[in-house]
């Protein structure tokens, strides 16, 4: 056999055990079917990922396949190589109508409206989703049914009145809920209440420029949170982005009701059976006082690479069609526990009965569909995502460790933040991504 078209595929390891195991499978399953191409696959951690890309860019290097954070999306719209060209192209422009590449089918027409939406800009689909997630209401039922409370909680003030009676309950959880102090609460606050967080349009129809984190949506959510927190019945742990303390809590009965990512539910469900009580995993509580317009997503995606030679960008196409066609989106979804990509993927679950004998892996898929599909909804795009977050935790974390009066501390931060997309916007117009700042990830 003559020498093999090489494909490079840089993967951004989200530190999930064994997430890279899968992918790798996926790969030699795809050089299998097509032994003219070796899909050359590398990884490295999510957050140091966008600025490795850059350097390497800036080396004369490039992928043909990137894997990026959401959060990095705009950094990775704005990447470009050492001669100010474009790093990337946008994935569906590449596929240009084909219904199939190398004998795959062709699925981009298929992801789900709601992770399409957000991966999507002027209505093309610019990288190929691979990890779809959102959040999601864990309760211990148990607990509910012992203290008398028939029904789980859909929105903040029913969530609010649960918890109340259950930390009435001789000898049960000392707090009602946790979370963790996380940069995509603040997200699902403001797209569940129809929010915007950058203007104009959420970053959707032009470059957003104009940061907003104390506007009355988002200090409706601060303020309900801050008042959780005083009474008892949120517990804090007092660490920023604290996902493994809350799980001990939730699981150890410290708590009846926590809200987390739908990675959590292979894992959650298997820790409630061995500590013994019944799960119920249902959708993210929602402020009812305003309409619901919807839960943005999180996740990652593949940017394929921008002039590469015909046949790698052939393979390339192939292998993004390939890891997403139906049998490999469902199976992905079995493992992971993250959001099944496409409606093909989905409607096989369904058809082999998955979520019947596994009824809470639909939750995810469902609430997501329950969108409005508005700006809001569809989540922010915008420079320094990660940084931006950052802020967001830390003016939380005054609010309720230090008593910091919540619209005086989000004003604050809203100007911190307004700093740091000031300086990645000058980065990007004068020539391209340079400063650390602008490759934060969280």
């Amino acid at each position: 056999m003559g020498s093999r078209t090489v494909v490079d595929v840089w993967l951004a390891d989200l530190t999930f055990p064994d997430y890279m195991a899968p992918l790798l499978r996926l790969g030699a399953e795809f050089e299998r079917r097509h032994p003219e191409y070796e899909i050359a696959i590398q990884s490295s951690n999510f957050r140091r990922m966008p600025q490795e890309i850059h350097e390497a860019a800036l080396g004369g290097r490039r992928p043909a396949i990137a894997e990026y954070y959401y959060t990095a999306t705009q950094i990775a719209r704005d990447a470009v190589d050492r001669d100010g060209a474009p790093l990337f192209t946008p994935v569906e422009r590449a596929v240009a109508g084909r219904t199939e590449i190398l004998g795959e089918p062709v699925v981009t027409g298929d992801v789900i409206r709601p992770i399409r939406d957000f991966y999507s800009y002027d209505g093309e689909l610019v990288s190929m989703p691979t990890v779809g997630t959102t959040s999601l209401l864990y309760t211990n039922k148990s607990v509910l049914d012992a203290a008398g409370v028939t029904g789980i909680p859909r929105t903040w003030a029913e969530l609010e009145a649960a918890c109340a009676v259950v930390e009435r309950l001789p000898g049960g959880p000392q707090h009602g809920v946790t979370w963790a102090n996380h940069g995509i609460f603040f997200q699902q606050a403001l797209g569940t209440q129809g929010a915007l967080m950058v203007e104009p349009d959420n970053g959707r129809s032009a470059r957003g420029t104009r940061i907003s984190l104390a506007g009355k949506e988002m200090l409706t959510w601060v303020e309900w949170w801050q008042r959780l927190h005083a009474r008892g019945t949120y517990l804090y742990t007092d660490v920023v982005n604290d996902w493994l303390g809350t799980f001990q809590r939730f699981i150890g009965g410290q708590t009846a009701f926590r809200f987390s990512s739908c990675t959590d539910v292979r894992y959650t469900v298997a820790a409630a059976k061995e500590a013994g009580f019944e799960l119920v995993v249902s959708r993210l509580p929602y402020n009812e006082q305003v309409p619901f317009a919807g839960n943005v997503v999180a996740g990652t995606s593949l940017w394929l690479g921008a002039g590469l030679d015909p046949a790698v960008e052939e393979g390339a196409l192939a292998f993004l069609q390939f890891i997403n066609n139906p049998q490999n989106a469902a199976e992905w979804h079995k493992i992971s526990s993250f959001i099944p990509i496409t409606n093909a993927a989905i409607a096989r679950l369904e058809d082999e009965g998955y979520f019947r004998e596994h009824p809470y892996h639909r939750v995810a898929p469902d609430q997501l569909h329950a969108g409005d599909g508005s700006l809001a909804a569809r989540g922010p795009l915008l420079g320094d995502y990660g940084g931006i977050h950052d802020v967001l935790t830390g003016a939380m974390d005054d609010v309720l460790t230090r008593g910091a009066e919540p619209e005086e501390r989000f004003r604050r931060a809203e100007a911190e933040a307004q700093v740091l997309l000031d300086a990645y916007h000058r980065d990007v117009t004068s020539g391209g991504l340079r400063g650390p700042h602008c490759f934060s990830v969280d």
